[in-house]
């Protein structure tokens, strides 16, 4: 991803970040190797994908299982005084607001193919509103 897109600037990390690449390479061993079935990696839930078409920002990588792509990446955001199904996070606008917020608040990035169904989450992280 390029460090001056939206999604870069979005994807600021901080203490208590969980990055989930080594679990999504062993998913896509798995996948390779035939012990994880391509229809069990790729079970987006049809939310997830309408959020990936809807309010998504499209990355540059193609789907490391169908070689479409690109990838959208969802971002989801839960904390104080957001439903609790937690708030889809489409634009940097969107971001700043909840970052005005007070609260503690959590991000969850979810990495999704549209085509295929293909989805991992990416990392989560938390953020302190500045109230």
């Amino acid at each position: 991803m390029e460090p001056n897109s939206a999604a870069a600037r979005l994807e600021t990390r901080g203490p208590g970040s969980v990055d989930y690449r080594l679990l999504r390479e062993a998913t896509l061993a798995g996948v390779r190797r035939g012990r994880i079935s391509r229809s069990d990696a790729c079970d987006a839930h049809p939310e997830l994908l309408r959020a990936a078409r809807s309010y998504s920002e499209a990355t540059e990588e193609p789907c490391p299982l169908c070689g479409a792509g690109p990838l959208a990446l969802v971002r989801y955001v839960f904390g104080p005084r957001l439903p609790a199904h937690g708030r889809c996070v489409a634009t940097t606008g969107d971001w700043e607001r909840i970052r005005r917020r007070k609260g503690d608040f959590t991000c969850y990035v979810v990495e999704v193919c549209s085509d295929c169904s293909w989805n991992h989450l990416r990392f989560r992280f938390g953020v302190l509103g500045t109230g």
